[in-house]
């Protein structure tokens, strides 16, 4: 059974953001406002850092964002590291809204987090923002080694985390990075899923299917919302890195994240689901749950292990990948 956080968590969003969204969402210009305005209200509380953890903002050579570490890790000389990329839809947030991930994700993982203030739809299409990603991959590959790298996000930010991984191997990079973290991951931007439609009542966050649709034109073509570099459902992961993929089954994208389960597991990738019964979309985001905290011990445990495994296999083949 959901914790009683969780219960009064879900009752606050449907009232807060939910509830402002479905009056918005059959105008695109007025649903993006309104996700910029609802999601974004808890940044200001963010700029405030805990004694134990440092923010380093960064701004060089087109890539911008911060890297989020505790005190006691030195950027320049850790070996591992993880990308994460923010949810929002493709549309709002910023990385100072998502240290409520970051950090409890530097704390548990012990490994600076670097998460890119990517370029937002509809102001920029895509590949901006998958642009944007994969810059600041190859700005992390001057410190790290691929092994050493995790992609992580949430929401339109795991369909990102998949399709940089994608893109990677696209360009010749068969395992670019040690694992992937998908937390409730927007993968199909059809919206094709039975989901889509069956959990739209129950979800206390995202607006139906003609609010998902809109949100999708206002990042791709029409005619773009199948390559897997959209809609990251379709992608070939065969050969490829662990992935770790979260969802609630009372939301929205629930069958986004276990179709893409079922079809990496099909390719012969290791896969792991994690399905929360009642919870909201992206729980992990929400640190006073205590199924947020569970979740981070699950993350950092998950990522732990593939680091080891491809340390090893590095190691068992000369240090070459």
């Amino acid at each position: 059974m959901p914790s009683l956080q969780a219960r009064l968590l879900r009752a606050v969003l449907r009232l807060l953001i939910k509830r402002n969204l479905e009056r918005h969402r059959r105008d695109t210009a007025d649903l993006i406002a309104a996700m910029r305005r609802y999601f974004e209200l808890g940044e200001p509380a963010q700029r405030r850092v805990p004694a134990d953890v440092r923010v380093v903002p960064v701004d060089s050579g087109g890539v911008r964002g911060e890297w989020v570490l505790r005190r006691d890790v030195d950027v320049d000389a850790a070996r591992r590291g993880i990308l994460y990329t923010h949810g929002g839809g493709m549309v709002a947030c910023r990385p100072l809204g998502y240290r409520t991930i970051t950090i409890p994700l530097a704390r548990a993982t012990g490994v600076p987090v670097f998460v890119p203030d990517y370029r937002r739809a509809p102001e920029h299409r895509f590949p901006a923002a998958l642009d944007d990603a994969v810059a600041a991959y190859d700005a992390m590959r001057l410190r790290l080694p691929p092994e050493g790298i995790a992609l992580a996000g949430d929401s339109a930010g795991g369909n990102l985390a998949l399709a940089t991984l994608l893109a990677l191997r696209r360009r010749g990079e068969p395992r670019p990075v040690a694992a992937v973290v998908a937390l409730s991951p927007w993968t199909d931007l059809e919206g094709t899923g039975d989901s889509v439609t069956r959990n739209e009542r129950s979800d206390d966050m995202l607006v139906g299917s003609l609010g998902e649709t809109k949100l999708a034109l206002a990042y791709a073509d029409a005619a773009q919302l199948r390559d897997p570099l959209v809609s990251p459902l379709y992608g070939e992961y065969a050969g490829g890195p662990p992935l770790l993929v979260f969802a609630s089954t009372i939301e929205m994208l629930l069958d986004d994240a276990t179709r893409l389960a079922d079809r990496a597991r099909a390719q012969g990738v290791q896969v792991t689901l994690v399905l929360e019964e009642g919870m909201p979309h992206v729980w992990p985001i929400f640190p006073m749950l205590p199924e947020a905290r569970a979740a981070i011990a699950t993350i950092a445990a998950f990522l732990e292990s593939a680091w080891q495994a491809a340390n090893a296999s590095v190691a068992s083949t000369g240090g070459t990948r």
